[in-house]
């Protein structure tokens, strides 16, 4: 059985993302890399990236999550130094497991910040681990952590979230308001093929068990590199907002709990597009 003292190093591996206009076409081909997504697709998507100065909040989040992971790990062990790679974006997972290897680390445990099973959540991460890790003389052999959906530790965090954006509701309007748990939209048919709803549902539920939640519904969003007439999944969080003041619902929380830090995506679909619905619509 391997325990703690066997390992060497922890690797964070992220999804990466652009840190100034200059990087978002590079960056763009490498996640449409393989996947046949139409030009009209990516120049859309750059578009988005050109509205906020082609900075994606992900690498800052990923800093600021390392530097308090290496913390809690100095403080109560492993004493294990964390490396980063990202997938898409420096510093590319590539040069971090040959930096690895040139540091003498033989056995490293790998922590994907992606948090939920499906293809494009968690095979490609672990491909392109195993290609950087072939490509490179000696490197470290990688055990990846499991997914976290519904570990003590992501519930807790979720929980403390959903209850925080709850408490900035108007008094009057907390006992009625609505929690829209929003995650990635996917194919349907990658989504029947891996257990993705599944894992979100399970998440959920354990949330809104743990703050005894009335009302709450799990939605989507992100379908923008949809191409074709391949449905995906719904409802999408624009639809549901307007179903919900439908009903006469004042305050909604939106908590996005298919992803463990901001990213454009996020940014643009919730912090924009659904705001900009709720404020059309007058919701809290």
């Amino acid at each position: 059985m391997t325990t703690d003292h066997d390992y060497d190093a922890l690797l964070v591996v992220s999804f990466g993302g652009p840190e100034g206009p200059a990087d978002v076409d590079s960056f763009l081909d490498n996640v449409f890399r393989g996947l046949r997504v139409p030009t009209e697709t990516k120049e859309h998507i750059a578009k988005r990236y050109e509205q906020v100065g082609g900075v994606s909040p992900i690498n800052a989040h990923t800093r600021a999550f390392i530097k308090a992971l290496q913390f809690e790990l100095d403080a109560h062990g492993p004493a294990l130094p964390i490396y980063w790679g990202n997938r898409n974006w420096h510093p590319l997972l590539s040069d971090t497991v040959a930096q690895m290897a040139h540091a003498g680390v033989r056995r490293a445990l790998a922590f994907v910040t992606s948090t939920f099973s499906s293809y494009s959540g968690c095979r490609p991460y672990r491909q392109d681990l195993f290609e950087a890790a072939r490509a490179i003389p000696n490197a470290p052999l990688f055990d990846k952590l499991r997914v976290p959906y519904n570990h003590p530790g992501f519930i807790e965090a979720m929980s403390d979230r959903v209850a925080d954006a709850r408490d900035t509701l108007p008094a009057e309007q907390r006992a009625d308001a609505v929690v829209l748990f929003t995650a990635h939209s996917l194919p349907l048919a990658m989504a029947r093929n891996c257990e993705y709803e599944a894992q979100l549902n399970a998440s959920c539920e354990l949330v809104a068990a743990a703050l005894a939640l009335k009302r709450w519904r799990l939605v989507y969003q992100s379908n923008n590199a949809s191409y074709g007439r391949e449905p995906w999944l719904e409802p999408d969080i624009r639809v549901a907002l307007r179903e919900a003041e439908a009903e006469g619902i004042k305050g909604v929380v939106v908590a996005p709990i298919g992803f463990v830090c901001d990213h454009m995506e996020v940014v643009m679909d919730l912090d924009v597009d659904a705001a900009a619905v709720a404020r059309e619509l007058g919701l809290t």
